[in-house]
C-alpha cells in the first residue's frame, strides 16, 4: 500500500489531522489566491464583512503621525495595491488623536498602526476595550478586526495592528496578497488579480510570532547575471566610486519591498565587488527605514563588507595574529557607521578570500577575535551586557571544525549551522544545545560556487528536499536564524518564497501538503483555475525533480544510460511530456500573464529539456558512430541545433518586456572542464561517420537492446574478447517492465536496403516484421514480445535479420578467403524466454529481469514505536518519493537492529547471484549528513524473513569542518543525489519479506533494489518491479 495522506492522518493525532485537511480546503479556495495563511478577505458583500472598496468608493486609511517610517510608507502601497486592484484608490491620511471629530473621513475607516507607537491605535484600544493580548508583547505578530466606535465620528473601523514595526507591515502586506497583488509582482511581472469590490472579514486575519525570528536571503555569486543586469538597470553606466558596484538603493529598495511581502526580515548583502554600506550611503538608512535588519556573511565581520572594503581600507594582512591593532580599529569602524540601525552583527572571522584561517591559528585566535569583538561592541553602544546585542556565528566548513574541536562559542551568540553547500544539513543543535540562549539557526543553498561544480543557472533544487531538511531544523530547535543563498535571486523565486514561507509558519506545513504549496502558488500567480493549477504543480515537481537528480552543470553525454532499462529515452520522454504540458498552458496564458509564466515555468522547462536533450544527443551521436550508423550524423547535426537552441531561449528572456530582464540568463552553464564556470559555453563533442561509404561488415547493423555492440563485426561491448564475438543473445521474462525488447536496424554506408525479421517459433511477436532503410530514413526500431501462453520453462527462438543490401557479386567474393570481412546478408540473434510463475497466492514485488526494484513509499506494511513510524514525503527525491521516520527531534531516540519502527516489502524471487545462495541489497537513501554529529551516524538495518538482520551506518566520521569520504567528486553522492547502501543476504529462490528497521532518526529512503545478477549500469537503478 502506498504511504498517502490518509496513513499520515492515522499516525498523527485527530486535532492535527483536521487542521491539516482545514488547510488543504483552505489553500484551495478559489476565491483568495494566496499561501499558507489564514484569508479573510472576500469579494461579495455580506453581513459579517467590512468594506474596502464597494460600489466605486474605496474607504480612507488613517494613520498616527508618530508611527514607524516602514509603516507610514507600506501603507502607501497598500492605497496602490488597492488601486492595483479595484482601480480605485483609497485615501490615506496621518490623523491626530487630538481631533475632537474624525466624522469627516466618513462612517468607516481602516485604521493601521503599531501597538504601543501608534498613539491612534493606542487610543482606539482604550475606548473599545479591544483585546490585544494575542500580540501585546509578541514578535512581529499582528491581529486585524472590525470594530464599533472606534473615535469621535466614526461609527465602524476595520483596525490592523502590528505588535512592532514589522508585524504592522506583515499585516498591510497579507492583506495585499490575498487582495491579489503577488509579492512577485514586479520581481516576476506577475499581473494583478482585478476585483471592482473588496471586503475583509469583521473578525479579520492575525498570525502570531513566527517560527523562525530571523529570515533572510543573501545575494551571491552575482555575477555575471545580477551584476551585470544591475548596472543596465539602476546606474547610468556607472558603478560605485570605490568598487563600481551597482547595488544602489534604487536597487535595495527593490529588493525590501520584495523581502517585506514574502515576510522576510534580514538581509545579507551582495558580497563580490561590493560593499553595501560604501556603495550607496543610502543603503543602510533605506533598509532601517524600510524595516530590514542588515547583517553580514561568514566572511565578513562586524559589519565590515570583507575583503572588499580591507582592500580598499585595510591597512597589512588580514591576519589577526600579526596585524590585531589595524583589523580591530577596521572593526570599530564597522560598528560605529552602523550602531543606530537594527542589524545582526557576525562575529569570528575567516581568512583572505573566504579562506580558511593559517594552520595553527584557528580556535586560539578566533576566541582573541571574539573576545574584543564583544570589546568593541560594549565600547561603541556604551553598554555592559552585550548580550543585548544580536550577535551570530556561522560554522561554516572549517569553523565548524574549531567548534567541535572545543571551540567556545559565548551563550548568547546564534550558532548559524551550515549545510554542505548542496542543501544537506552538515549538523544540527543536539539536545544539549538547544536551551542556549543565543539559539541556533541555518545557512542553506539553491545556488552555489564551489566543489564538485557550480551551479547557479536554472532551478534545481526541491522543495520537498528543503522541507525535509528544514523540518528537522525546526524540530531541533535550529529557529532564530535562517538564511537563504538566492545567488542572482532570480531564477529561484518560487523556491525562495517556500523557504521564507515555511520559516514564517512551519507549523502549517507537513509532509502530506507542501505539494500543495506549488498548486496555491500557480493559482495566485497565474490565476489559474484547480486542474491547470495542479497540471503546473506537477510541472514544477518534474522540472525540479529532474535537475536535482543531477544539476544542469554536471551532466554530460553519459550520465543516463544510453542501453539500459531505455533509461535516456524515458528521461527525456518525460521532459518532452512536461515541455507539451508547459507550452499548451504558456499558449492559452493571456497576454499579460505570458512573460510571468515564461520566467517562473516555461522558460526552466524548456532550458532542461533543451540541455538535457543535447546531451543525450551527443550521447548518442558517439555511440552510433563507434556502432557504424549512418544516424550518427543526424544526432550531430542535433547537438548543434540544441546548442543554438539554448542560446535562443536565453535572447527570449532578455528580450522579454522590452528587455527588462535583459542579462538574467547570462549565466554560461555548457561545457564544465572543473567546477568553475566556462568562460565560454563550448559545443559537446560530437562526431560524424563517413555516410558515403559502406560500414566494414555490410549497410545493415542490428544492435539488440542492452549493449553498446553492433553486429555484423567487431566492437568491444560484442564480447569480452572485442572479437570474433558470437550472434547477439537477448533474454526476456513474464516480469520485464516494459514487457518487450528491441533490436535496431540501422545503415552503415551510401546505399539502402530492406529487410525481414523472421523466427523459428510461434511464440514470437515481431513488429514490424520487415522495413526499409535508406539514408533519409537510416534506422528502425523492431519489438520481439512474447506469446506466455505458448512457452513452458525455458525456451529459445532464433530471430533472423535477412538483409537485401546490394552486396559484391558472389562469384568475386566466392574467390576471396574467408575471414575476409566481406558485407553479411543476415545476422541471427537468439532470443531466451523465461516463463517464470508466481504462486496464486502471494501479492508483493515480483522479480523481473535479475532483480527486484521498489520505490520505499509502496510498503506492504509499517510498525509505530514510542510513537515514531515511518511516513512518505511525496516527490522527494530522483524517481518517486522518501520514506523517513518521524517525528523528528524531541529526544532524538534511535534503536538497535529489531527493536524499532519497521517498514515492510513483500517480494519473490526466482534467482539468486550466479545461483550461489545470495542476493544484493542496495537501499538507496537521500545524501544527508550526520546532523547529531559522528558519534551518532546515520544508519538503518535490513532483514529478510526472521534471518539475522544487518545494520550499516553509511555517513563515515569526517574530519572536523570537512566533508565525509563519497561525498565529492563528479561521482559522489552529492553530485549523484544519492547515497548508495549494499548489502549482501543469503536467500533461496521464494517469497520473502524485507524489513527496514530505523536505527537513526533523519534517515531518507527513496528506493530498495533486490540484485539477483541482473541489474545493469544506470543512474537512476533499474525501473520499479512488477507487483502483484
Amino acid at each position: 500500500m502506498h504511504l498517502h495522506s490518509t496513513l499520515h492522518c492515522m499516525m498523527l493525532s485527530r486535532t492535527r489531522c483536521g487542521i491539516s485537511v482545514a488547510l488543504y480546503l483552505l489553500v484551495f479556495a478559489r476565491v483568495v489566491l494566496a499561501i499558507g495563511q489564514e484569508t479573510c478577505v472576500s469579494f461579495k458583500a455580506s453581513e459579517s464583512n467590512f468594506p474596502i472598496v464597494s460600489k466605486g468608493k474605496a474607504t480612507p486609511i488613517l494613520l498616527s503621525p508618530d508611527e514607524w517610517p516602514g509603516v507610514q510608507r507600506t501603507a502607501f502601497d497598500l492605497a496602490s495595491d488597492i488601486e492595483q486592484v479595484t482601480g480605485i484608490k483609497p485615501s490615506l491620511h496621518n490623523v491626530s488623536t487630538v481631533e475632537q471629530s474624525f466624522s469627516s473621513f466618513g462612517s468607516n475607516v481602516v485604521i493601521v498602526g503599531t501597538l504601543g507607537k501608534s498613539s491612534l491605535i493606542d487610543e482606539v484600544v482604550n475606548r473599545t476595550k479591544l483585546d490585544v493580548s494575542f500580540i501585546h508583547g509578541k514578535w512581529e505578530a499582528f491581529m486585524t478586526k472590525q470594530v464599533a466606535d472606534p473615535l469621535p465620528g466614526i461609527k465602524t473601523a476595520y483596525v490592523m495592528i502590528g505588535s512592532d514595526k514589522r508585524g504592522t507591515i506583515y499585516a498591510l502586506y497579507d492583506h495585499s496578497e490575498q487582495f491579489g497583488v503577488s509579492p512577485w509582482y514586479w520581481w516576476a511581472d506577475v499581473p494583478t488579480t482585478k476585483h471592482s469590490e473588496l471586503f475583509v472579514e469583521s473578525s479579520g486575519c492575525s498570525h502570531g510570532t513566527p517560527t523562525v525570528k530571523y529570515r533572510a536571503i543573501l545575494l551571491n555569486d552575482e555575477q555575471p547575471a545580477l551584476q551585470n543586469w544591475a548596472f543596465e538597470k539602476f546606474t547610468n553606466g556607472k558603478g560605485a566610486p570605490l568598487t563600481n558596484s551597482p547595488f544602489n538603493h534604487f536597487f535595495y529598495t527593490k529588493i525590501f519591498e520584495l523581502m517585506l511581502r514574502l515576510k522576510a526580515n534580514h538581509i545579507w548583502p551582495a558580497i563580490w565587488s561590493s560593499a553595501f554600506a560604501i556603495d550607496d550611503s543610502l543603503n543602510q538608512p533605506m533598509a532601517d527605514y524600510y524595516g530590514i535588519v542588515m547583517g553580514t556573511t561568514h566572511e565578513e565581520p562586524m559589519m565590515r563588507s570583507t575583503p572588499v572594503e580591507w582592500d580598499l581600507f585595510g591597512v597589512g594582512p588580514w591576519d589577526y595574529q600579526v596585524n590585531s591593532k589595524n583589523i580591530y580599529n577596521y572593526w570599530v569602524e564597522g560598528i560605529e557607521r552602523s550602531k543606530n540601525y537594527e542589524n545582526i552583527i557576525t562575529m569570528g572571522m575567516r581568512g583572505a578570500g573566504d579562506l580558511p584561517l593559517p594552520a595553527g591559528e584557528g580556535i586560539p585566535l578566533l576566541q582573541k577575535a571574539v573576545s574584543d569583538q564583544r570589546g568593541i561592541l560594549m565600547n561603541v553602544f556604551n553598554i555592559t551586557d552585550v548580550t543585548t546585542i544580536p550577535q551570530v556565528w556561522t560554522l561554516y566548513k572549517e569553523v565548524e571544525g574549531y567548534y567541535e574541536e572545543g571551540l567556545q562559542v559565548p551563550e548568547d551568540i546564534t550558532l548559524l549551522w551550515s549545510d554542505d553547500n548542496w542543501g544537506n544539513v552538515r549538523r544540527y543543535p543536539i539536545p544539549s544545545e538547544r536551551n542556549r540562549t543565543g539559539g541556533a539557526g541555518i545557512y542553506y543553498h539553491v545556488d552555489y560556487v564551489g566543489d564538485p561544480r557550480d551551479y547557479k543557472w536554472i532551478t534545481s533544487s526541491q522543495i520537498e528536499k528543503t522541507f525535509e531538511q528544514l523540518s528537522a531544523a525546526v524540530a531541533r530547535e535550529a529557529r532564530r536564524i535562517w538564511v537563504l543563498n538566492v545567488g542572482d535571486l532570480k531564477p529561484y523565486e518560487m523556491h525562495t518564497e517556500f523557504f521564507l514561507t515555511y520559516a514564517y509558519d512551519a507549523e502549517r506545513w507537513t509532509p502530506t501538503n507542501i505539494g500543495s504549496f506549488v498548486t496555491a502558488w500557480a493559482q495566485r500567480e497565474f490565476d489559474l483555475d484547480a486542474s491547470d493549477a495542479a497540471e503546473v504543480a506537477a510541472i514544477i515537481h518534474n522540472i525540479t525533480r529532474h535537475n536535482a537528480r543531477r544539476k544542469p552543470e554536471l551532466l554530460n553525454s553519459t550520465v543516463y544510460s544510453l542501453t539500459n532499462y531505455r533509461e535516456a529515452e524515458n528521461v527525456l520522454a518525460e521532459l518532452q511530456s512536461t515541455s507539451a504540458s508547459s507550452t499548451r498552458l504558456y499558449n492559452k496564458m493571456p497576454a499579460e500573464a505570458k512573460p510571468a509564466f515564461f520566467q517562473l515555468v516555461h522558460h526552466p522547462v524548456q532550458a532542461t529539456l533543451t540541455i538535457t536533450n543535447m546531451w543525450i544527443a551527443a550521447g548518442i551521436n558517439n555511440l552510433r558512430a563507434s556502432q557504424g550508423r549512418n544516424s550518427a550524423n543526424d544526432y550531430a547535426t542535433k547537438v548543434e541545433q540544441l546548442f543554438d537552441q539554448d542560446y535562443d531561449l536565453e535572447i527570449e528572456y532578455h528580450s522579454l518586456l522590452n528587455g527588462k530582464w535583459d542579462h538574467m540568463m547570462d549565466q554560461t552553464h555548457v561545457m564544465y572542464y572543473y567546477w568553475q564556470e566556462p568562460e565560454m559555453n563550448a559545443l559537446p563533442y560530437v562526431t560524424k561517420v563517413n555516410a558515403k561509404k559502406q560500414a566494414r561488415h555490410g549497410p545493415m547493423r542490428i544492435i539488440p537492446e542492452g549493449t553498446a555492440g553492433a553486429w555484423p563485426g567487431d566492437n568491444m561491448f560484442n564480447c569480452a574478447a572485442g572479437y570474433g564475438c558470437p550472434d547477439p543473445t537477448l533474454t526476456i521474462d513474464p516480469y520485464v517492465t516494459t514487457g518487450n525488447r528491441y533490436v535496431d536496424v540501422a545503415l552503415g554506408g551510401p546505399k539502402g536496403f530492406s529487410f525481414t525479421t523472421t523466427a523459428n517459433v510461434s511464440w514470437v511477436k515481431i513488429t514490424p516484421g520487415k522495413g526499409s532503410l535508406s539514408p533519409s530514413n537510416p534506422e528502425q526500431r523492431v519489438f520481439l514480445s512474447v506469446d506466455w501462453d505458448k512457452v513452458t520453462g525455458v525456451e529459445a527462438a532464433l530471430i533472423i535479420f535477412n538483409s537485401s543490401a546490394p552486396t559484391q557479386p558472389s562469384e568475386w567474393r566466392s574467390t576471396l578467403p574467408s575471414t575476409y570481412p566481406s558485407p553479411t546478408e543476415a545476422v541471427t540473434l537468439t532470443l531466451i524466454a523465461n516463463h517464470t510463475v508466481v504462486p496464486d497466492d502471494f501479492k508483493g514485488f515480483v522479480e523481473g529481469d535479475g532483480t527486484v526494484s521498489i520505490e520505499a513509499a509502496h510498503a506492504a506494511r509499517n510498525t509505530t514505536v514510542q510513537g515514531i513510524t515511518w511516513i512518505e514525503i511525496p516527490g522527494l527525491g530522483r524517481t518517486h518519493s522518501g520514506v523517513t521516520p518521524w517525528p523528528r527531534g524531541g529526544d532524538e531516540l534511535n534503536f538497535t537492529a529489531g527493536a524499532g519502527p519497521s517498514i515492510e516489502y513483500d517480494f519473490y524471487l526466482f534467482n539468486t547471484v550466479a545461483q550461489g545462495g545470495n542476493v544484493t541489497i542496495t537501499t538507496l537513501v537521500s545524501p544527508s549528513l550526520n546532523g547529531l554529529g559522528d558519534d551518532r551516524p546515520l544508519g538503518l538495518a535490513l532483514q529478510i524473513d526472521d534471518g539475522e538482520a544487518q545494520t550499516k551506518y553509511f555517513v563515515p566520521p569526517a574530519t572536523p569542518g570537512d566533508l565525509p569520504d563519497g561525498w565529492d567528486g563528479t561521482d559522489g553522492w552529492v553530485a549523484n543525489s544519492i547515497i548508495e547502501v549494499p548489502m549482501v543476504f543469503p536467500v533461496q529462490p521464494g517469497a520473502h519479506t524485507l524489513k527496514v528497521w530505523m536505527i537513526e532518526p533523519a534517515v531518507v529512503v527513496q528506493k530498495i533494489v533486490i540484485d539477483t545478477g541482473g541489474v545493469l549500469p544506470s543512474y537512476l537503478g533499474p525501473p520499479e518491479s512488477m507487483r502483484v
